[in-house]
C-alpha cells in the first residue's frame, strides 16, 4: 500500500481554470429559458446513488447554445459531476454518448474535470461513488433547510489513489460487470417492448366487438399496504413504499427494516406472494413490479396489490394492460391530489377489462410466458453480478484486494 498517495480532489482536478466549477445562479438558468432542443442540462435525475448507474442519459431540459455560452458551465466526456442539493451524495461520469457531446450543469451540481496524467476518470467515479465516500459527502452537509454541499467541500474531498496502471486494470475489473449488467438491462427492455407489442396486437388492435367487460375484482382482489408508519428496527424485514419499485426489481438498497412483529402485522392486510403485482399508487403513479420470486420476505406501505397469484391466468395480461396506453390513460384520469399525486384503492378496484375467450388468452400466455422466464433469469444474473461487484468495490478501493497487472 505504500504506492498509494492520498490527496484531496483539488489536487487532482485539471490545471485550469474552471476544472471545478458550481452551477449557475438559479434565476440564470430557471424554465424561462428552456427550449424543445438545444443543449441538455444535466439535473438530479440523470444522477444516481446507485453505483453502476454511471449517467442517465434520459429526462432532459434544454437551452439554448447562445445560453449555454452564456453559463460556461460545460460539463462534456469524462467529468464527474456531483448534486449539490437536495439528495447529496449523488455523483455521475460523462462517458462516451451517442447522443450529445456537450451538456450544462444545472444549479444544483457540481462539475470536475479530472487530471488523467493523475488520475483515470473511471476509477475516481467509482471512488466518489463507493459507499464509504457517499457517506463522507453526506457527512460534509453544510444545509439547514436542504442538504447542501459547496466547492470547498467537494475542492477537500478525500482519495487514495495507486499507481495510474491499477487506477486503470480496477476500473475495468468494475466497469465489465457493469457492462454485463447494463447488457441484461437492455435485453430485459427489449423483451418487454416485445411483450407490450404483442399484448397491444393481441388485445387492443384486434380486440373483439362480443368481448365481455368484466371488473377486475372477480378476477381477484385488489388490495393496498399499510397506512402506518411501522417504526425502523436494526434488525427484521424491509418496509416497501412506491418510490421502491423499479423496473424488474425493486430497491432494497434504501429501504428500513421494520421488526418481525410489524412485518406479521402488515401482513395479515396485505401480504404479498408470488405472482402478485405491486403498483405504486402514490408519487409516480403508475410504476409495476411482477413478483416472480419463490420467497417474499418484505412488507409493503401506501402500494396497491393486484393478487394475481389468485387468478394466474389474468397475471400477464392485468401487469400488460397496466403498462399498456390503457393504464397509463386509467391513471390519468382517476389520479388526484395538489401536492402530491395519488390513486385510490377504490379507483383500482374499479378497473374493467374486456375479457377475452379463455382458450385465447391461455394461447397469449403460453406464446408471452418464455418472454418473462428470460426476464426474471436475467434479474438473478443482475443481481450476482451486482452483488460480486459490490463486494469487491471497497476491498480494490481499499487495496485489500489487488489487480493483477
Amino acid at each position: 500500500m505504500s504506492e498509494w498517495n492520498e490527496c484531496a480532489l483539488v489536487e487532482i482536478a485539471a490545471p485550469h481554470r474552471k476544472a471545478i466549477i458550481s452551477g449557475p445562479f438559479g434565476s440564470n438558468i430557471s424554465r424561462k429559458f428552456f427550449t424543445e432542443t438545444g443543449i441538455p442540462v444535466i439535473r438530479g435525475n440523470n444522477l444516481s446513488l446507485s453505483i453502476g448507474e454511471k449517467f442517465i442519459e434520459d429526462g432532459f431540459v434544454f437551452v439554448s447554445e447562445d445560453k449555454a455560452n452564456e453559463l460556461g458551465t460545460w460539463a462534456e466526456e469524462d467529468d464527474l459531476v456531483f448534486t449539490a442539493a437536495g439528495t447529496i451524495g449523488q455523483v455521475g461520469i460523462i462517458q462516451g454518448t451517442k447522443i450529445f457531446k456537450r451538456y450544462i450543469i444545472s444549479n444544483k451540481q457540481l462539475r470536475v474535470t479530472l487530471d488523467k496524467s493523475k488520475i483515470e476518470p473511471l476509477f475516481g467515479y467509482y471512488w466518489f461513488a463507493s459507499p464509504l465516500m457517499t457517506d463522507k459527502i453526506i457527512s460534509c452537509d453544510t444545509g439547514s433547510t436542504i442538504p447542501l454541499i459547496n466547492l470547498s467541500v467537494l475542492k477537500a474531498l478525500p482519495i487514495r489513489l495507486p499507481p495510474l496502471s491499477e487506477q486503470k486494470a480496477i476500473a475495468s475489473v468494475l466497469s465489465s460487470l457493469d457492462d454485463k449488467i447494463d447488457l441484461l438491462h437492455r435485453q430485459n427492455k427489449t423483451l418487454e417492448a416485445m411483450a407490450e407489442t404483442l399484448f397491444r396486437k393481441w388485445f387492443v388492435e384486434e380486440a373483439q366487438e362480443d368481448w365481455d367487460e368484466i371488473l377486475i375484482t372477480d378476477l381477484f382482489e385488489i388490495r393496498d399496504g399499510t397506512h402506518d408508519s411501522p417504526k425502523q428496527s436494526p434488525v427484521g424485514k424491509s418496509l416497501i413504499t412506491s418510490r421502491h419499485i423499479e423496473t424488474n426489481r425493486l430497491d432494497f438498497k434504501n429501504t428500513y427494516l421494520i421488526s418481525e412483529e410489524d412485518f406479521n402485522e402488515v401482513n395479515k392486510r396485505s401480504k404479498v406472494e408470488t405472482n402478485d403485482i405491486l403498483f405504486s399508487m402514490i408519487g409516480t403513479i403508475g410504476l409495476t413490479y411482477l413478483e416472480q420470486s419463490e420467497t417474499v420476505d418484505y412488507a409493503i406501505k401506501n402500494i396497491g396489490l393486484f393478487k394475481t397469484s389468485q387468478n394466474l391466468d389474468w397475471c400477464y395480461y392485468t401487469l400488460l394492460w397496466l403498462n399498456s396506453s390503457l393504464g397509463k390513460d386509467f391513471v390519468h384520469e382517476y389520479r388526484s391530489g395538489s401536492t402530491q399525486e395519488y390513486i385510490a384503492l377504490g379507483s383500482l378496484r374499479s378497473i374493467v377489462f374486456y375479457a377475452p375467450p379463455k382458450d385465447f388468452l391461455l394461447k397469449f400466455n403460453g406464446v408471452i410466458h418464455p418472454y418473462f422466464e428470460k426476464i426474471k433469469n436475467s434479474m438473478l444474473q443482475i443481481r450476482t453480478l451486482e452483488k460480486l461487484r459490490d463486494t469487491l468495490l471497497p476491498k480494490l478501493m481499499s487495496g485489500e484486494v489487488r489487480v493483477e497487472l
